[in-house]
């Protein structure tokens, strides 16, 4: 509960700092040293101390799993700040309201991941999404900006009324929102009468949240808005957002799929290899890094699926890692990205001639996200796939996703053949010492999270 609490506050705290302080870099410390107590603040209720004790009346369900979540959830913000905060500043004269609405974005995933209503699902998902469709049209006068904003809410809205009606369906079958109630009508094989309503409303909760977190075939929306909208929130969209999209989903179909019968495996199955399929086949022909990086999340989203599939406790560290990787290395490249001038793969030519760091840390950075040994990418998939092979799951889904990864490589190489074996001059915003200090630290996290799983995974244990 701390967290919700907490983040709501601070969202607060920084709208009325945008009237008392006009330094900008003020306003960003300001947001560092908040990101840092909520951080804190959940650090804390997780290990059950001074934790904020509220009568939810079975609207939330607090577990280890959840705020361990949040607090990666929060601590990738904080890294995202700490890189991307002088490009925050420059985004637009509203740098206070910016940072306002990623604290109310952390409050919507502080309650997707500790939902236990169906009521509380719809609110977290809303409270998430709205400041996201600000952020996206920030930059007011770039048409693309503009439309991405306008697409964006128009598809949310969409999902919205998909997940509203699954809702409907699901109280008119069961009777209650609450999801320890629905519990009883999903196992032990029991399928109550009116389970078509049942079953009919998880089919659009489904859908619904395939939207969220941009999964095949209702992935359409994310290349237009992520490179439309202004590169330092997309580094955000990408990362903590979909983030928590994927904890919702979790946390949804975690125990209501027994009720699907063969259906949820065919059906996920075919979700997971339309993603694969369309973001890294779509990836490959692109010009621009920054659209080809909106592909390539889509395919990401591919591998975090295996998360429902496996559903098992493999399956829960695979995505306590893959999330931490894929944040870790998305928001580097798109710190590196936001200082480029130009962003098609020409733009990066040379790059490793005339910023030697940048290329360094960008390279390890899309190694990670390829999947290769020795960096956080390579155990986020190897546990993700091992989870379904546990599952007793489909060896052959495992088999395309080896392949697709594969795939991946060469996109995420021809960054790095243009930094290292093109000639070129890149354009590239003033460099700081201290960015480059922060993009080889991120670097050296991201190889020894890959070295080191671990040192992810037994804080959760702890």
């Amino acid at each position: 509960m701390n967290a919700i609490i907490v983040s709501a506050l601070l969202g607060v705290v920084m709208m009325f700092s945008g009237i008392l302080v006009k330094n900008k870099s003020v306003i960003t410390t300001i947001a560092c040293t908040s990101l840092l107590i909520l951080l804190i603040a959940n650090v804390l209720n997780t290990y059950g101390l001074l934790a904020v004790k509220v009568d939810t009346h079975d609207l939330f369900h607090f577990e280890k799993f959840g705020m361990y979540f949040t607090s990666l959830c929060i601590a990738a913000t904080l890294i995202f700040v700490l890189l991307s905060g002088k490009a925050i500043e420059q985004a637009g004269t509203d740098v206070a309201e910016y940072y306002a609405l990623i604290f109310f974005v952390l409050c919507g995933v502080s309650i997707l991941s500790s939902f236990n209503s169906l009521l509380m699902l719809f609110l977290g998902i809303e409270i998430l999404s709205i400041p996201l469709y600000i952020l996206t049209g920030a930059d007011k006068r770039n048409l693309k900006s503009n439309e991405a904003s306008l697409k964006y809410f128009l598809m949310g809205a969409f999902s919205t009324g998909i997940m509203l009606m699954g809702i409907t369906l699901i109280y008119g079958a069961t009777g209650s929102f609450t999801l320890g109630v629905n519990k009883v009508f999903t196992s032990g094989g029991l399928i109550p009468n009116g389970s078509f309503l049942l079953i009919a409303g998880l089919l659009l909760l489904f859908v619904s949240m395939c939207f969220k977190v941009s999964a095949a075939p209702f992935h359409f929306w994310t290349p237009d808005v992520y490179d439309g909208a202004p590169s330092v929130f997309t580094s955000f969209m990408a990362t903590v957002v979909k983030a928590a999209g994927f904890l919702g989903f979790i946390r949804l179909f975690d125990t209501h799929t027994a009720v699907l019968g063969p259906t949820w495996e065919i059906t996920l199955s075919f979700v997971i290899i339309a993603t694969l399929l369309i973001g890294n086949i779509t990836a490959v022909f692109q010009q621009s890094v920054k659209r080809m990086l909106a592909y390539s999340s889509i395919a990401q989203a591919g591998f975090m699926l295996f998360a429902l599939y496996g559903a098992n406790d493999l399956a829960k560290e695979g995505i306590l890692l893959y999330v931490t990787a894929y944040s870790l290395a998305t928001i580097g490249i798109f710190a590196v990205l936001i200082k480029m001038q130009d962003y098609t793969f020409d733009g990066f030519n040379g790059l490793a001639r005339s910023q030697p760091v940048l290329a360094l840390t960008t390279t390890i950075c899309l190694l990670s996200l390829a999947g290769i040994p020795l960096t956080a990418g390579f155990f986020a998939k190897y546990y993700m796939l091992a989870s379904v092979v546990k599952a007793g799951g489909a060896l052959w889904l495992v088999i395309i996703a080896v392949l697709f990864a594969a795939v991946s490589v060469y996109y995420y190489f021809r960054v790095i053949q243009a930094m290292y074996f093109k000639e070129g001059s890149p354009e590239t915003a003033p460099v700081t010492p201290q960015f480059k200090t922060g993009m080889l630290l991120l670097a050296a996290l991201i190889i020894l999270i890959g070295i080191f799983p671990t040192l992810v995974l037994n804080w959760f244990y702890f």
